[in-house]
């Protein structure tokens, strides 16, 4: 009985309590009329709970999201379609879905009597502004009789889950694309499906094409040669994120993420084969490297860890070229990242820092540089772009023997030493007390 007072809406209430209010007053005159009036007013939203009580609908709910990975500022369609699954047609049915509330308000919807097998879809659009993985939902459906006495709600168990990732930035393809393809000196070797590769012909084998037969090696070897599978190569890459607590501002550690991702979706439509280094260790791959990634960076929070060893150690042991963005570190700490590069191996790094013109940021760039690293200090995302185009200018550079840094510093001008201004702030355009030129020659 409580469990039916309790699904009284207002208007139900309000009529339980004219039937008693009538009732009394119809004893205590007495009026017979008036104690009839009463006991109608009463019972009619009591019955009506009752009814709404017994009713069993079946019904199913289907939630499809597009797309379950979406970067911030973006927004996300979700479709709930309930498909009435039993006989008898429903009522009124008000459905409340369960947002969080960095997605956007709880959508409020009304599908009318869904007859016996039927369906109603509805469709809403949430996004967040806020990187996380998000679950919405369940569904919550109140049943609400004719007069509107009473309201049940029911919840479904069914929930979506939506993966805000960081804002990704486009970058531009690097100018030098032999160097960044795959089809330089630093490529890795990929095996075929029918053996080694190798460009020299080996002895024939029981099942082996006769189309692949290399008659010239046949006739200087005396035996049937046949041609190895082609080779190819690709390169690979490990990017490494410093997610030490101690070494950003709330507002550059959300830039250094957004780096990161900008830079991973970059490296995968380019069909490199990376993985993702953390200042706590290597990210296992669970699916492609991108949606690793992505799906990582989305909850990613500042760790406890106050050195790099960690995951330096984990960088240095696979090759390929590193890139890497550091937050604030001394100099002695981006020697130590410099030595994780192994061989010939390029290496990157994006330095960020609100002060670029700070003796520790000059210093790390120093270290780095001297290492054979091509640099670029970054101080908000608008200059990410930029800064990606600089080093890439730099490898050029470098291959020229000029050197390898490039100091990119945020949208304030520097003045060089003949008068002319520069916005981009680069180490060809600073005065001789710039610690860009500094670093660069030292």
């Amino acid at each position: 009985m409580r469990g039916l007072l309790g699904a009284l809406t207002v208007r139900g209430r309000s009529f339980v309590a004219a039937g008693i209010a009538a009732m009394a007053c119809g004893l205590l005159l007495p009026e017979p009329d008036l104690l009839r009036i009463g006991v109608v007013l009463m019972l009619l939203p009591l019955l009506s709970a009752f009814g709404a009580g017994r009713a069993r609908y079946r019904l199913s709910c289907l939630r499809t999201v597009s797309p379950a990975r979406l970067p911030a500022g973006q927004s996300a369609s979700l479709t709930v379609k309930l498909t009435n699954v039993s006989r008898l047609r429903t009522g009124l049915l008000l459905a409340e879905d369960t947002v969080p509330y960095a997605l956007g308000s709880r959508p409020r919807f009304i599908f009318e009597g869904i007859g016996g097998g039927g369906s109603r879809s509805y469709t809403y659009h949430l996004g967040s502004e806020t990187r996380g993985r998000y679950t919405v939902g369940p569904l919550r459906v109140r049943v609400a009789d004719s007069f509107g006495l009473v309201s049940i709600t029911r919840a479904f168990t069914s929930t979506s889950v939506v993966t805000v990732t960081p804002r990704i930035v486009p970058l531009a393809r690097p100018p030098f694309g032999g160097y960044w393809l795959g089809d330089s000196e630093h490529g890795k070797r990929s095996i075929a499906a029918s053996g080694e590769d190798d460009v020299a012909p080996r002895a024939y084998q029981n099942g082996d094409s006769l189309q692949r037969v290399h008659w010239r090696s046949t006739a200087r070897y005396g035996e049937l040669m046949v041609r190895r599978e082609e080779q190819y190569w690709r390169n690979t890459a490990s990017l490494f994120l410093d997610t030490r607590r101690n070494a950003y501002t709330t507002a550059m550690f959300e830039l250094a993420v957004t780096a990161a991702a900008s830079i991973g979706v970059h490296l995968a439509g380019e069909g490199f084969e990376a993985r993702f280094v953390t200042a706590e260790g290597e990210v296992p791959g669970q699916g492609s490297f991108r949606d690793t990634l992505l799906d990582t960076l989305a909850v990613l929070r500042p760790s406890r860890a106050v050195t790099l060893e960690t995951g330096v150690a984990a960088l240095g042991s696979a090759g390929g070229q590193v890139i890497a963005v550091i937050g604030e570190a001394t100099p002695a700490q981006a020697r130590e990242l410099a030595a994780a590069r192994r061989g010939a191996a390029p290496g990157v790094a994006l330095l960020l820092a609100e002060d670029v013109r700070a003796a520790n940021v000059a210093g790390c760039v120093q270290a780095l540089a001297g290492c054979g690293w091509r640099v670029a200090v970054v101080s908000d995302a608008a200059r990410l772009p930029v800064a990606w185009q600089e080093v890439n200018r730099a490898s050029g550079r470098q291959a020229g023997g000029s050197g390898g840094l490039s100091w990119t510093t945020g949208p304030s001008e520097s003045t060089g030493s003949n008068g002319s201004t520069g916005s981009n702030g680069s180490a060809g355009t600073g005065g001789p007390d710039d610690p860009a030129r500094e670093a660069a020659h030292g």
